[in-house]
């Protein structure tokens, strides 16, 4: 059977879905938004044992909408949040959003990464996240940089910098599933050595540097987390999480959705050396952009499986991707 990237190798590979970045080098932190061409089905799943999240109480199964109209990923703690009314105010002006008698309202759950400690200027007189979550809508194409962009802009894992990384796949059938996560993990992504990934036996077409798996196992420990030497022990300790977004074009309901966020955390397991700690917000959103008629759980187990390895793919690339800037606090991969 084959399987390929898409063409870009992103998220957007899917459809009608384009992602906005926007960052501040001197905040060293940002926001990015996943948007569709028009609202999609989402459900969400949390493992972490420290989420920070808006709106993801409308994304439970039960619960009565059904789609959204984007998804917001963003740093800045509890204060990123407000990232997702920069967009919702975007998307009103737009016309965008769920009708309730002669109003709209834009429906944007989000979720953030603790990014206050990362040797940026954090001492703004006003909040400046409703402004990059605006700014990160405004400017979503298809085409997008990885990396040290949007919300990975300064991220940290435990043994380098962090990210905002994302992959596809074609499935043989044609369906295509992709995932999109920004990496500010409690975990180190690579074995000790800090050369190859964790992710490695996913990787494909060099991604993230063909090195392949770690030949010499018998891992059971993470290495000492440069993280926490970094940012002070204490300091570190409610400062991780690993939040993304998997998507696909094939039909599925929200509940269905919901199994794709659940089967995609075992992508993050195998990506992230320990993950969906008590002190990492882990979370997957799961996305669907078609509106026909579902498909069943058979066809459904394959692109469960798919979320899974392109999120583990997406979480290298968005280490693989980082790259340097002044006042730093930890390397980057390369």
């Amino acid at each position: 059977m084959a399987y390929k990237t898409g063409a870009l190798n992103l998220i957007t590979d899917i459809a009608g879905l384009r992602v906005g970045n926007a960052q501040d080098t001197r905040l060293k932190s940002g926001s990015t938004v996943l948007v569709g061409d028009a609202p999609f089905t989402a459900s969400v799943h949390v493992m972490g044992g420290a989420p920070g999240t808006r709106e993801t109480d409308l994304l439970a199964p039960d619960k009565t909408v059904q789609q959204v109209d984007a998804l917001v990923l963003s740093g800045g703690s509890a204060f990123g949040l407000d990232a997702c009314g920069g967009v919702a105010d975007g998307l009103r002006d737009m016309g965008r959003g769920f009708r309730v008698g002669s109003v709209t309202v834009p429906i944007v759950p989000g979720a953030i990464v603790f990014d206050l400690i990362n040797g940026g200027d954090k001492a703004w007189g006003e909040n400046p996240y409703p402004a990059l979550g605006r700014s990160a809508l405004d400017t979503a194409s298809v085409d997008f940089a990885l990396g040290s962009v949007g919300a990975g802009t300064g991220a940290m894992a435990a043994r380098q910098k962090g990210g905002l990384g994302s992959a596809s796949v074609t499935l043989p059938d044609g369906t295509t599933v992709a995932a999109l996560v920004v990496v500010n993990a409690l975990g180190s992504v690579t074995t000790r050595g800090d050369r190859h990934f964790w992710a490695a036996p996913f990787e494909m077409d060099g991604e993230f540097g063909g090195l392949g798996p770690d030949p010499t196992g018998g891992y059971t420990a993470p290495d000492p987390s440069l993280k926490e030497e970094a940012m002070g022990t204490h300091a570190a300790a409610g400062a991780n999480t690993t939040i993304a977004i998997v998507a696909t074009d094939a039909p599925l309901t929200k509940t269905q959705c919901h199994r794709l966020a659940v089967n995609a955390h075992d992508g993050m397991a195998r990506a992230i050396v320990p993950s969906h700690t008590p002190l990492d917000g882990d979370l997957v959103f799961g996305v669907s952009t078609s509106n026909a008629p579902p498909i069943d759980h058979a066809a459904f187990a394959p692109i469960g499986a798919a979320a899974a390895t392109c999120l583990s793919r997406a979480i290298a690339r968005a280490i693989y991707e980082a790259t340097p800037a002044d006042g730093d606090l930890i390397k980057t991969y390369r």
